[in-house]
Formats: structure tokens, sequence, C-alpha cells
């Protein structure tokens, strides 16, 4: 249940923060009164002691001059930004590169360092894939710039090494299955690249366990989008072109119940994807 406030504990609070918003904006009383059409006695009264509140329009008037809310104006929210203002800030669209590590994703990755960082790629995670597979999957897309991509991926798999973050990565099990045939996405791309792909994810599992977890989920049963969630702060949602980028913890924390959610659904535990790669790559040459 909300909890009520009397009016003479709003009015107050309703003095103290129009008396800092004015400030903050540089605003004299006599200014205010201009910009919200009111007399300059009424908001030396709204000002001044005792319990008097502005009518709505007022309150209105006065949150839009001084570029704040009339919630945070009344006490009824603890943010002073307009809700239109705090929308945008919490859900913005950012430009995705075709080769998903570019600067910004790299710079979130670095930002969220001690945090858990989840992931569920758009195909294989880039930061776990081998150089060869790198230059087959984005040669339309790198040109000239293959080797410097390649590169990136390289660093951010040893800077993931060394960092404090535990990484989780979450996974549909037919991605990694037609991987390992060389179906649909992959055609084309030869046995011997998928070979050393899959060696390199086989010592992955190895050697960075229990820091990077990998999960392998039934799409028949659930199904997700591409995604990263970097700690409780951000989480960013592959489009193609661009990515949705969630900033509100409300959201980031509904994005992550959804990753948790895969996690429970995936047949295999971490521990036993490793085995199960390793079963993929015998049947590779059958």
């Amino acid at each position: 249940m909300p909890s009520f406030i009397d009016k003479r504990d709003r009015a107050p609070l309703f003095r103290e923060r129009l008396a800092q918003a004015m400030a903050q904006n540089g605003i004299s009383q006599a200014a205010l009164a201009r910009k919200t059409g009111a007399d300059r006695s009424t908001i030396s009264a709204l000002l001044g002691a005792g319990t008097r509140l502005p009518n709505a329009q007022l309150t209105a008037d006065c949150a839009m001059a001084l570029g704040v809310s009339c919630d945070w104006l009344l006490g009824l929210s603890r943010r002073p930004e307009p809700i239109d203002e705090l929308l945008a800030a919490s859900v913005t669209l950012a430009e995705a590169p075709r080769a998903l590590f570019d600067q910004e994703m790299i710079g979130w990755h670095h930002a969220a360092a001690g945090y858990k960082i989840r992931h569920v790629p758009a195909s294989l995670p880039d930061m776990l894939k081998t150089p060869e597979v790198v230059a087959w999957e984005y040669a339309d897309h790198l040109g000239r710039s293959a080797d410097q991509a390649i590169v990136a991926f390289q660093d951010q798999l040893a800077w993931m090494k060394t960092a404090q973050s535990d990484y989780e990565i979450a996974m549909p099990m037919h991605e990694i299955s037609n991987f390992a045939r060389g179906l649909g996405y992959w055609s084309g791309l030869p046995l011997s690249a998928r070979h050393a792909q899959m060696d390199h994810l086989i010592a992955i599992c190895d050697t960075l366990y229990p820091s990077l977890r990998m999960y392998l989920f039934d799409a028949h049963r659930v199904y997700s989008s591409p995604v990263t969630v970097f700690g409780p702060h951000l989480a960013a949602v592959y489009l193609g072109r661009h990515y949705i980028v969630f900033r509100d913890p409300a959201r980031v924390q509904s994005i992550l119940q959804h990753f948790d959610g895969l996690v429970r659904a995936a047949p295999f535990s971490a521990r036993a994807v490793r085995d199960h790669l390793a079963r993929l790559q015998r049947a590779m040459d059958q």
C-alpha cells in the first residue's frame, strides 16, 4: 500500500524542491513568475513558510519552466527528470556493425568488470571464434580490416581471461550442431576450420571453467534473441544493424530473468557442455 503524505509535510518538501530547482537553473522568483504567468507574490508564497500548495496548473507550469517533473516537486518521485527524459535515457538505440566486437561493445564489457556478464550470441560467441572462422564469416564486411578485427576478437578473449567478471553464455543446441555438421548458416565453411573451432571451444571449456560457463538450450522449448546483460546496469539486444540498449534497472532485471530461464531449461549443465562438444566433433568425420 502507498504511504500518504500529510499536506503539512508535503508543502515543506515542495518548497525545498522548488527552491532547489530554481537555484540549479539560476531562476529568480521574478523570472519564474514570468515563465509561469503567475504573480510574483504567488511564487513568493510558495517559497515561504506555511502549508500552501499550488494547484495542478501552476505545479505543471513550474515543472515545465524548471525542467523537472511534477511528481518530483510533489515528493512522488526521487528523480527530478521528466518521465520522457528518463525513458529516453533508459532505452536507447546504438549502431551495431556486422562484426559484433566494436568499440562500444568492448566499452560495455570493460565498464561491467567485476559483474557477471551473460550473453546469448547471434551465432557462435564472437570472442570464442578462431581467426579462420572470423575471416570466413565476416569477409564481405571486414575487407582490409579483417586482420584488425581478428586481433580485436583475440584481445577481447585475452581480456576476458584476466578480468574479474564471470561470463555465462547460452546458445541453442541446434546452432552448435549445425556448425559441427556444416549446415545452414555454416554451409561452405571447410571441415578443417570447423574442427579447429571445435578444438578451440573444448579447450576453452577445459581452461576457463568456472569463470566462463556455456549452456545449450533447446530452441523447441525456449527462444531468445541475441542479447548481452552487463551486470545489473545495462542490457543490449542485438537487432542486426542496431542494439536496443536498456539501462533502467527494472528492464535489465527482466532480461536477466529471461537469461536465467534459458539456463534452467538447458538440458546440459555447464560441466556437461564440454563432453557434448566432443561428441559432436567425433561425429564430424562420420
